[in-house]
């Protein structure tokens, strides 16, 4: 190692213009990230020797190169094919303005904004960007964060169709993540989902806390990051309040010190980072918009008398909500903020108005569930008879998703959710009095109410109470808001002293995105039977499988097959998920549902 270190200093240094030096004495630059950095080379190098030794990982595998200016050249292709196609209307005409905009914005700073309303194209238009970025700054892999699962097939069907070039792979240059399928023992380590594609779509759970991890099996894809761009899609939806100040300090680090390039985008844009209690005393880098004011302006004309805003906040029981809902036009989308209650409300309008008039949606589904309902989902919307029958989700489906209904109902809570639930009504403005409610529910042993939303939820019904306009300019306000009435909580607010420290235990402990201690869960018999012999890769494992609260696996006894992956053993469907079996078994019992 001593003998060898010079060398690989001075590629290092050749390479990558590094901001920080080390020596014996002191690491210059955020000593944690360094650390963090250091360990996920050694442990990756570690755990993929394992895995070729024991022939769960290929000795010899090319890395695909990112080849950032043939996959721009492509995508203008595509483009310039659809607008073709396309209608010649004001509207196309503006996202198409939108995607040069975004393909040639002259942007020399490492953290960027793009703030742009529903249906402007924004997928393909700040992918243009980042690759034109990672032209110029000689990045080598793109990252796209989603905050929901769902929304990751659509933009990995979006850019596998456009950016994968001649006799390439479509998986081996997109690779899509669903869930954190992460693993310590050697038996399971080749399921590990590693950062090794050059345009990488994933959720904000596992990408962030990859960043605040201290396990070595999410660990050792880290050192993939440095050198990348980051597109941070519906970035108001990514993190909790309570996290964003250890993660605004992170973007900033990897900004700085890792040649990393941010974008934060979203259709209804909080500027987190001009909050104080969350950009901290130290001084924040400015963060400029992608495209011009003028631009953003005219885009939004659209937005105006799209939908009308209405609010309903007595408290309903299942059989209060269902009766209320199906007496307005459909087709109806409804929003609710717990899977439980999601599923709860599908199967009453399954059993009282018959499953043809209802659809459901949540992570109670597999990937492969989820993508099916979605297919459904369209085709029934792309019908013009078919209108008496309504989707019943949890937000998995209120961001990134290109759906339009006739009127939208989404439980209170925050207003952020409440502004991008609207974007799937009246998604193209062609309906007169299209209308989105907020509604209250009664926790009557089936509904259940989301803890975690409690703050949001009395920001957003003191808005309706003093009668506010609801626009995406009170988003930043909303939180700023949220932040001066109910404050961050303490344990979160010690997160930047505790990585300041380097105590990387607590960081992790922490750094929850979901605060529940959840397992993967495969719910297909015959892959849960070949996993028993190491048979079944990560994305297969992905696409069969689901994420449960540890503590609830326990209450159901449900069987481990190897180190913390369970095989489900009651009921699952289709249409329900995993919780058709829960309901039936609660109804068997006469009991409430308590998840």
């Amino acid at each position: 190692m001593d003998r060898e270190l010079p060398e690989l200093e001075a590629i290092h240094n050749n390479l990558i213009d590094s901001q920080f030096e080390y020596g014996e004495e002191e690491i210059k630059g955020d000593q944690s990230v360094f650390l963090r950095m250091l360990l996920s080379c050694l442990v990756d190098a570690d755990h993929t020797d394992t895995s070729i030794h024991y022939r769960k990982y290929p000795a010899e595998m090319s890395p695909v190169k990112l080849r950032a200016a043939e996959r721009l050249a492509q995508l203008d292709r595509h483009i310039a094919e659809l607008k073709k196609k396309g209608t010649d209307d004001d509207r196309n005409s503006l996202r198409n303005e939108m995607y040069f905009a975004c393909r040639d914005a002259d942007i020399n700073a490492d953290i960027t904004s793009c703030d742009s309303p529903v249906g402007s194209g924004k997928t393909t238009a700040v992918m243009a960007h980042l690759l034109a970025q990672a032209g110029k700054r000689g990045l080598r892999r793109i990252f796209v964060v989603l905050p929901f699962t769902n929304i990751i097939k659509q933009s990995v069907d979006i850019y596998r169709k456009t950016l994968v070039l001649s006799g390439e792979k479509a998986e081996e240059v997109v690779a899509e993540l669903h869930h954190r399928a992460d693993f310590e023992s050697e038996d399971a380590r080749h399921l590990t989902a590693l950062w090794r594609a050059p345009i990488i779509v994933t959720t904000a759970v596992t990408f962030f806390e990859t960043l605040a991890s201290k396990s070595t099996s999410t660990l050792r894809r880290l050192h993939e990051l440095p050198g990348s761009a980051v597109f941070v899609d519906e970035s108001h939806a990514a993190l909790p309040a309570k996290l964003l100040p250890i993660a605004w300090k992170w973007i900033n680090i990897y900004a700085a010190e890792w040649h990393c390039y941010w974008v934060l985008a979203s259709g209804s844009l909080n500027r987190f980072w001009t909050i104080p209690e969350i950009a901290g005393s130290e001084n924040s880098p400015s963060v400029p918009e992608i495209i011009a004011d003028e631009l953003r302006r005219r885009l939004a004309v659209y937005e105006n008398n799209r939908i009308s805003y209405h609010c309903d906040l007595f408290p309903k029981s299942t059989a209060e909500l269902a009766e209320w809902i199906s007496k307005f036009p459909g087709p109806r989308l409804v929003i609710l903020n717990t899977v439980q209650s999601a599923a709860v409300l599908a199967d009453y309008f399954s059993e009282h108005f018959g499953r043809e008039h209802v659809e459901h949606l949540s992570t109670a589904l597999t990937a492969n569930d989820r993508s099916n309902t979605l297919e459904r989902v369209k085709k029934r919307l792309a019908s013009r008879k078919d209108t008496d029958w309504t989707l019943i989700a949890t937000s998995c489906i209120e961001a990134g998703v290109n759906l339009s209904f006739r009127n939208g109902f989404r439980e209170l809570g925050a207003l952020v959710s409440l502004l991008q639930a609207s974007g799937r009504v009246n998604r193209e403005g062609l309906l007169d009095d299209a209308e989105m409610w907020t509604f209250c529910i009664l926790e009557d042993g089936m509904l259940r109410l989301n803890p975690g939303l409690k703050d949001a939820a009395a920001v957003l019904k003191r808005y309706f109470e003093e009668d506010r306009t609801i626009t995406p300019d009170l988003s930043t306000q909303s939180l700023a808001d949220e932040i001066a009435l109910y404050g961050l909580s303490k344990k979160h607010g010690n997160l930047v002293t505790a990585e300041k420290l380097r105590r990387f235990p607590q960081v992790e402990e922490d750094f929850k995105v979901i605060d529940s201690n959840s397992c993967l869960v495969v719910v297909d018999p015959a892959v849960a039977k070949r996993l028993q012999y190491g048979k079944v890769d990560w994305q297969e494992l992905q696409k069969v499988s689901v994420q449960i609260a540890k503590y609830k696996l326990d209450e159901l006894r449900t069987p481990m097959i190897m180190d913390h992956i369970y095989r489900w053993n009651l009921e699952y469907d289709g249409f329900l998920g995993y919780m058709a079996g829960i309901v039936k078994l609660k109804k068997y019992r006469g009991e409430a549902i308590i998840i």
